[in-house]
């Protein structure tokens, strides 16, 4: 899994309460296993009219969004359904962190399993970020010292688990996680395999 330190970029304003999964990343693009090739897709129907043309009124379709790093959303973000495909697709188009009041949980986990960092700030600290990205300015996230730094140069302070924090630093799933323990892991067959041989026939 990519690491996650620190991050610059321009940050994209969404200022929509309740943005599910199915907006995110609809049911029909969810055929896939991959995790590229999503982000042209994300937020398609937001995005795009029937015959496939850009809505030119929609944030991403717009310079300087469309390489948008950051994402500033309303509250209950990534709600519905718990596909994963939605953070694969935010990340597949160049989001790496998204930030608002409040975030689904499912959704909110599935983001550090896949490199990328929710930011849950105060409703009040969102409309000041969200400024920031209507302004089509840039934000720094800072994720060791767990810092937004916004254009003024003022810092905004957010909390994170110290568990998951340390896993998008270091870069680990679940699986770099278990292969962490393969000393303990090999020491651990290697008794079985001597005192039950019959299991490893």
């Amino acid at each position: 899994m990519q690491k996650f330190t620190t991050l610059t970029g321009v940050a994209a304003p969404l200022p929509m309460i309740n943005v599910d999964t199915d907006m995110i990343i609809p049911k029909q693009f969810l055929k896939t296993i991959k995790r590229s090739g999503l982000g042209k897709s994300l937020f398609f129907e937001k995005r795009y009219f029937d015959d496939g043309r850009e809505r030119p009124d929609f944030v991403l379709n717009r310079p300087p969004y469309r390489n948008a790093k950051i994402l500033v959303a309303g509250e209950n973000f990534g709600c519905g359904s718990s596909r994963e495909h939605a953070p694969w697709a935010l990340q597949d188009f160049g989001i790496r962190c998204v930030i608002a009041a409040s975030f689904a949980d499912i959704f909110y986990n599935n983001c550090f399993k896949n490199g990328m960092l929710p930011i849950k700030l105060s409703p009040d600290q969102v409309e000041l970020l969200m400024a920031d990205a209507k302004a089509g300015e840039q934000l720094t996230i800072d994720l060791p010292g767990q810092t937004i730094t916004r254009p003024n140069g003022e810092k905004v302070a957010f909390e994170i688990d110290p568990f998951l924090k340390t896993c998008l630093v270091e870069g680990l799933d679940e699986i770099g996680l278990t292969l962490q323990k393969r000393p303990f892991i090999g020491e651990f067959e290697a008794k079985q395999r001597a005192s039950q041989p019959w299991l490893w026939r």
